[in-house]
Parts: C-alpha cells; structure tokens; sequence
C-alpha cells in the first residue's frame, strides 16, 4: 500500500507546510502528494485547473478504497491528502456482491476483528471497520454512523474508534433510526431484534465506551440515537449533546458525565407500550452536574405531566437562573384539587423564567384559566413573544 505514515503530516493549516507534506509524500510514491497540489490550485482560484476529485480517485484506487466508494454505504470527503467527512449508511442495492467484496478488503486492507463472512448481519461492522481502521481516516473531523445492524455494528464501530486517538473529530452522530421507541427492530436481513434485551446491558460494553470517549479527544457535538446503546457519556469538553430515545442503559435521560455541556437536546415520545417518561427524571437536571449549560431543548421530550407538569419541576431546578435558552414541549398546569389554583401557580412561577428565551413547541394548558390572564402574565414578563400560542389550548 502506497500511504506513507512516516512523513509528519502538519499541524497547522498553513499551506506552505502542506504543500511540503505534498512533495514528501510525491518523492516516496504516494499519490496524495499530487491531489494536494491540485487541491490547493484550485482553491486558490486557478484557471482552468479541475477539481481534485480525480485525483483523489486515484488515490482510492492506489489504496484500495475504491470498493468502499462502489458499495455506496460510505459516502466520504477529502482534504490535504486525508478524510475529513465520512457518512456511513448501509446501501441495500450492492448487498448481492457484498460478501465477495468484503472478503477482498479484509484481505487486503487492516482491519481489527474477524467477521463471519457467512452472516449478513455482520458485513456492516466489517465495512466499518476497515475504513475506520485505515490510516487515511486518522485527521477526520466529522463522522456519521447511522446503522442497520446495530446488535454487531455499534460495539465494533465503537471498538474500531477506541483504538487510536482522533486529534480533529469534532463531530459525531451515532446510532439507529426508528419510529416508535422499543419497537422491533428489522435488520438488514429482515430479521427482527428487540432493544428492550439490552436494558441494564447496554449494547456498547462498558469497557469499550470507556475508551471510547478517551480517544476523542476534540470531540464537541455528539449526536446519539437509538435504545440503549451506552452506559454514560463521559467528556469533560463535550459541548453539544443531542439524544433522540433512551440512549442509555438504564433508561434515563440527564444522568451522564459532560460537565463542559453548553448545549442539551433530548428528544423521546411515547414507545411501543404507550407510555412516556416521568418528568421526576428531570430532577437530574442540577447546576453542580451541568455548571456550563445554557441552553436547554426539551421541545420534543415528552413526559407525563403527573400534577404540575415540566414548567413546575423545572421551576425548582439548580440549573433554572444558569439557562439563556430553554424550549419544554407544553406549558401544562392542571388543578390536582389541593388549594392549587392553576393560575396562581403560573403567576407565582413565570418570573422565574422571566431572564431566559422560552420557546413552547405545543400546547399553553392552563386549566381554568381565563385566555386574558395568561396572555397577560406571559406577555408582562416578556414571555409571550417566544411561546408558540399559534395552536395552542389554553383552557
């Protein structure tokens, strides 16, 4: 294989130096050299000068990469000389050739584990692996893993990413596509697995998130959807975090380790039984656990309202004066016949909120209450222009 790995690749942007890199690689024989060059001429406004995508399919052919790019499950960008962007999702048209493709690039190409080339379900982990296992994947800045076979594929995905450190990823989505939470899950094959067998045992062995999460160094967005594929998060400069579903294993929503978190969004809705989360769970929402969060999305988390709803909880919380953004899916407070008049509840809370941008996705319930009184309160304290009251039932 024509890479080179022992000529530094540069740490600064700076085209001189990469375009030194460029000439190393050509005098040693690797055909990155030339698509650099070309790279470079036509960002910086050559005439007549093509675009590197030839030369950087040369480059694939050179290292065996191109069955990757004909599979279509691997759709990936380059730039000086590595991959920058690479978005993998399991193509079903070039499933028939798959098996002898693969046999191929796991002759050819380095790879971590063995597969058994006579299972279907194991191809995706295969695929994988080998690109995340190639040299030419080592500066990637932005990865997307949006699996079909995730029983295989997400604990080998996640090994292949623990075994070596990613300087310049900075952005990550990992996990499944469904439609309604727990639902059976169909594999590639038609077969169907049921999420709900890893509650407690999370899909991604603990030892493998473990370092997981060391080797990302860089790491600022995550993206993680899906049941039950993680323990924890554990990153102390993540930034961004974005859950759609019960990504962890014992089923809860804010009990993970990024206390450098500027940014959460949480997303679930009814699953398979039809019932939602209890809004307890946001009591984990606490200033010592979370002291760099200022935004908060819960527009599209759904929890049972028991007796005074979100608004009320979040009311109560640490975490409520640190916030700028705050987005709840209703604004519900309900009579539970306890000396609490609904009203007089949002009037005594509502200038807790007062300092923050509020977005409310659905419904404004305030039961009993007159429409005036709660435009009023919300619109006196500089709410009212940021809920959504377009569709909504205010009692």
């Amino acid at each position: 294989m024509p890479f080179v790995d022992d000529v530094a690749a540069p740490v600064s942007g700076g085209w001189e130096a990469w375009l030194a890199y460029a000439d190393a690689l050509t005098t040693a024989g690797d055909p990155r050299g030339e698509a650099i060059r070309l790279e470079h001429l036509h960002r910086n406004g050559g005439e007549d000068v093509p675009e590197p995508a030839a030369a950087y399919a040369e480059v694939e052919r050179a290292l065996g990469l191109d069955p990757l790019r004909a599979d279509g499950s691997w759709q990936f960008t380059w730039s000086r000389g590595f991959i920058d962007k690479a978005v993998f999702r399991l193509a079903a048209e070039t499933a028939p050739q798959r098996r002898a493709m693969l046999e191929r690039l796991l002759a050819d190409l380095p790879h971590a584990r063995a597969s058994d080339p006579t299972d279907p379900e194991q191809w995706e982990a295969a695929l994988i692996d080998v690109l995340l296992s190639h040299p030419a994947t080592r500066l990637l800045a932005d990865l997307e893993l949006h699996l079909t076979d995730y029983h295989h594929s997400a604990e080998r995905a996640a090994a292949a990413l623990s075994r070596r450190p990613w300087p310049r990823l900075q952005a990550l989505y990992f996990g499944h596509d469904f439609d309604t939470l727990f639902e059976l899950h169909e594999t590639s094959t038609g077969n169907r697995v049921d999420p709900e067998k890893y509650l407690h045992d999370a899909v991604v062995p603990k030892e493998v998130e473990r370092a997981l999460w060391t080797s990302l160094p860089a790491l600022r967005t995550l993206e993680l959807e899906g049941a039950f594929l993680f323990d924890d998060v554990e990153h102390d400069t993540l930034t961004h975090l974005r859950t759609r579903g019960a990504v962890f294993s014992d089923g809860s929503l804010f009990a993970f380790s990024a206390p450098g978190l500027t940014s959460l969004e949480v997303e679930i809705g009814h699953d398979v039984h039809g019932t939602v989360g209890t809004n307890a769970q946001l009591e984990a929402l606490e200033a010592s656990r979370y002291p760099r969060l200022r935004s908060l999305d819960l527009s599209e988390a759904h929890f049972d309202p028991d007796e005074a709803g979100d608004f009320v909880v979040l009311a109560e919380s640490s975490l409520l004066p640190q916030l700028t953004h705050l987005g709840i899916r209703d604004l519900v407070i309900e009579d539970t016949n306890d000396d609490r008049d609904p009203l007089t509840v949002l009037t005594e809370l509502a200038p807790r909120f007062a300092h923050l941008d509020l977005h409310v996705e659905g419904d404004i319930d305030i039961e009993g209450a007159d429409d005036q009184d709660v435009d009023h309160i919300l619109s006196g304290l500089g709410l009212g222009e940021h809920a959504d009251t377009g569709d909504a039932d205010v009692d």
